[in-house]
């Protein structure tokens, strides 16, 4: 079982055969810099698909060494989410990472009928933090791609991020479905559909985890808060996975833990047939890499 962000990267290093990254646009400075890194602790090979002539500029100027690297010319960002699609559709690669290109344009790509690599009905993004302040990796999602799921893709989002843990080892991992409060208020629609979430877990309908809501934040991570309020869980206060209501409550969590918490992050979405890397440039070098790793066990 993994724990921590290490084990990720353990894990990621003893892969017999290692794992491709297609980035499109691939003429950014940061991507690159996280890919070679990514390289020389053994854990990915790739290949990328962008302008040329930027590329081997920032090559040259950070002293990367583009021998024997994989490189299709494209100039134009939306032809290269095309390519980089296409390379793993044929069976070329395994991760698709985003470069220099708007996430609405890797995402066309990604779902187009005709060559893209749809898998679930919903994509989701799926964030893990290793926090000084809790005792295990801890889930968020979704922070990133759906900005006020139904509950029909809120089922989707928890099936998603279940396959993440069931690659880390976690066969029944817990999932906390958090609002503002921990009682089911008719008034706040996000309390009425975790307890809904909630039974739909206990007749079956939302299988491979353990589904737990309403929960306030605090009673999912902190068994002294939910011994406190008198709530009988086994999710409460040991968390696997934070589903947040809505991509402002996800957004406001993952950064709160990155920049407050002083938490380490590694990301991911997934419900494509091969996992996707979208690296900010507000992430650490540490965190672009991690979240290739984990793209790379999943």
């Amino acid at each position: 079982m993994i724990k921590t962000m290490s084990n990720i990267l353990e894990k990621a290093k003893l892969a017999e055969k290692k794992k491709i990254v297609v980035v499109a646009a691939a003429e950014d400075e940061h991507v690159l810099g996280s890919l070679f890194e990514a390289k020389r602790n053994g854990i990915v090979d790739f290949k990328l698909v962008g302008d040329k002539d930027k590329i081997e500029n920032i090559a040259k100027k950070d002293s990367l060494s583009l021998d024997g690297v994989y490189i299709v010319d494209e100039k134009n960002p939306i032809q290269s989410c095309k390519k980089a699609v296409e390379i793993i559709k044929a069976g070329d690669g395994d991760i698709l990472m985003k470069g220099m290109v708007s996430t609405a344009d890797l995402l066309r790509a990604l779902l187009n009928k005709e060559y893209g690599l749809k898998k679930s009905s919903v994509l989701s993004h799926v964030a893990l933090f290793q926090s000084p302040y809790y005792h295990k990796l801890l889930g968020v999602t979704d922070a990133a791609m759906n900005v006020a799921p139904t509950l029909e893709e809120k089922v989707e989002i928890i099936n998603n991020a279940a396959t993440i843990f069931h690659a880390l080892g976690i066969d029944k991992p817990k999932m906390a479905v958090i609002g503002a409060v921990e009682v089911v208020n008719p008034k706040m629609p996000p309390t009425t559909e975790a307890a809904l979430l909630t039974m739909m877990n206990k007749r079956g309908q939302i299988k491979g985890c353990e589904v737990d809501g309403p929960l306030a934040l605090d009673n999912a991570i902190s068994i002294e808060a939910a011994k406190q309020k008198k709530i009988e869980s086994s999710v409460a206060g040991d968390a696997d996975c934070i589903i947040t209501p809505d991509i402002e409550a996800g957004n406001v969590l993952y950064k709160s833990l990155n920049f407050l918490g002083g938490a380490v992050a590694a990301a991911v979405i997934v419900g494509a047939q091969v996992p996707v890397v979208l690296t900010s440039r507000a992430d650490s070098e540490e965190s672009k890499m991690l979240s290739i790793a984990l793209a790379s066990i999943l």
